[in-house]
């Protein structure tokens, strides 16, 4: 099969022939048909992760995927040859991963049934984020009327949990730069944009004089954004930003960790196909 793999740390990633991979026990091959760029595979393309986790040459990058399940293994129950899924490749390595023509998931989290409705491409790239933002949003349960901070609102965590924010009646403020981005994030349903480039401080503080209720910090300074929150506010940060790094705040904050479990994959996909949620598809690849 082909794949775009990383021969070792510092290689540049090229398409490779590899041997397709068997499902074990509990396990799914899939055959990929859509995938998606996050910042983990820009990560493990440049060795970012090279002392935090175990690598097995050859690297396969993607961590997204949609397609049809082809084979399973022992134990196997919720899908059957020929269902069409998608999910996010959850490994405690790096190693085989979805940016090839076959990928071997686990049935026990990260896969998920493609529901009617849902296309190949949103749903090749609702996991990760999906899941992410999903999970954010409930870490700062933001509730009609409260002021929502998010910074890294352009990408695809960000433009996902501006909508979750908007749908449970907060007020958003989007960071993105002045024109494209602005008005990409406006049409995502964001009430106000700061332009991080000009001073977000500043530009916050002009909209909510005494802080925002939450702020969720997925880009930026996460401590130039825990000024901002509101005595008794929340912050989550997917960049690990904790309690431990703001104890000297009274917020509750949060340093989330997304599980792409099939019931939330199964919610992030029911709220595409009933039309409350986009997933912003910017650019496609062959």
């Amino acid at each position: 099969m082909r794949a775009l793999a990383l021969d070792d740390f510092g290689a540049a990633p090229g398409v490779r022939e590899l041997p397709v991979p068997e499902p074990g026990p509990g396990e799914v091959l899939v055959r990929v048909k859509a995938s998606s760029l996050n910042g983990y595979d820009v990560w493990v393309a440049s060795g970012a992760l090279k002392e935090m986790m175990e690598h097995r040459f050859p690297v396969v990058l993607g961590k997204d995927y949609a397609g049809t399940a082809e084979a399973m293994g022992e134990g196997v129950t919720s899908v059957t040859p020929g269902d069409e899924v998608f999910g996010t490749l959850v490994r405690d390595y790096v190693g085989p991963g979805t940016f090839a023509e076959f990928v071997v998931v686990s049935e026990a989290i990260g896969l998920a049934r493609i529901p009617s409705g849902l296309d190949l491409a949103p749903a090749g790239a609702l996991g990760l984020a999906g899941t992410a933002a999903h999970t954010t949003i409930e870490a700062v349960s933001p509730s009609t009327g409260e002021t929502v901070l998010i910074s890294g609102a352009t990408g695809g965590v960000g433009s996902m949990a501006i909508q979750f924010a908007v749908a449970r009646g907060a007020e958003v403020i989007a960071t993105a730069k002045s024109g494209e981005g602005a008005e990409f994030v406006k049409g995502l349903g964001a009430h106000h944009t700061v332009d991080y480039t000009a001073g977000t401080v500043d530009q916050v503080r002009a909209i909510a004089g005494e802080g925002v209720d939450a702020a969720i910090h997925l880009a930026g300074d996460g401590l130039e954004l825990v000024e901002l929150v509101s005595d008794g506010g929340r912050f989550a940060s997917t960049l690990g930003l904790g309690p431990d790094q703001v104890s000297d705040r009274n917020i509750q904050a949060t340093a989330v960790v997304g599980m792409p479990t099939a019931d939330v994959l199964d919610q992030l996909s029911a709220e595409v196909v009933e039309g409350r949620l986009q997933v912003p598809v910017r650019h496609t690849y062959g």
